[in-house]
């Protein structure tokens, strides 16, 4: 069956014509809206998950042959985290071709980040299905092209480095607060606040506690005072 013209329009936007348009209506199809078993996109987000991750292994030990692994792995787990497959599944408007459960659509899916990443790993797969790694390659550098030109900045540890700055001035470390979570439990968004002893805190909203605290710490790092 070919393919609408709001799929199509979609394709433009990520580079790719598919020989089997069905791969793809599967990569959007959300477990809350399927009806048949196996019919949703997690088994093609678990490959695309693994074909994101060796396309961003290739990329980062050839575009730095003298980095060891110990600086090889934050860049790496910057690129394929869920929230940067969010970034750009946002980028290329996945969350309007979304087919989405009835609840989901009322509590904001299209919105977050667990399911566009998702939905951007299950669209790398199909692509991978649809026309070899080759392919899928060149669609991951192309729409990753940013996140790769400013990987290092990414891939900072943004809690350790909040910690430094507290302890750099006799500060009591940062104190992470969860303040409230959201969403069903295969799909929970924590909204964590970071406070520092000076009374300047910021908060940050994700999936997990873990890159829910990072991202509020990147935050505050933001409004302080360089390091030093």
């Amino acid at each position: 069956m070919k393919l609408s013209r709001q799929l199509q329009a979609f394709c433009a936007r990520i580079g790719h014509e598919f020989a089997q348009p069905e791969l793809l209506r599967q990569a959007l199809r959300h477990p809350s809206v399927a009806t048949v078993a196996g019919d949703d996109n997690q088994r093609l987000e678990f490959l695309g998950d693994r074909v994101l991750g060796l396309v961003m292994a290739e990329t980062l030990y050839r575009a730095d042959r003298d980095a060891s692994e110990g600086q090889l792995a934050p860049r790496f787990n910057a690129l394929v985290r869920k929230e940067s497959c969010a970034k750009v599944a946002r980028s290329v408007g996945l969350g309007e071709v979304l087919k989405l459960g009835r609840s989901e659509m009322l509590s904001g899916g299209r919105r977050k980040d667990a399911i566009l990443g998702d939905a951007m790993e299950a669209v790398i797969a199909a692509v991978y299905l649809d026309a070899g790694f080759d392919a899928a390659r060149a669609m991951v550098l192309r729409l990753w092209q940013g996140l790769i030109a400013s990987v290092e900045l990414d891939a900072r540890d943004a809690k350790t480095a909040l910690q430094e700055w507290a302890q750099g001035r006799g500060l009591a470390l940062p104190q992470y607060i969860e303040i409230a979570r959201t969403g069903p439990d295969h799909a929970p968004s924590f909204t964590i606040e970071v406070k520092l002893a000076t009374g300047k805190s910021a908060t940050a909203t994700a999936g997990s506690k873990r890159v829910a605290e990072q991202e509020a710490a990147r935050a505050l790092l933001a409004r302080l005072d360089p390091p030093g």
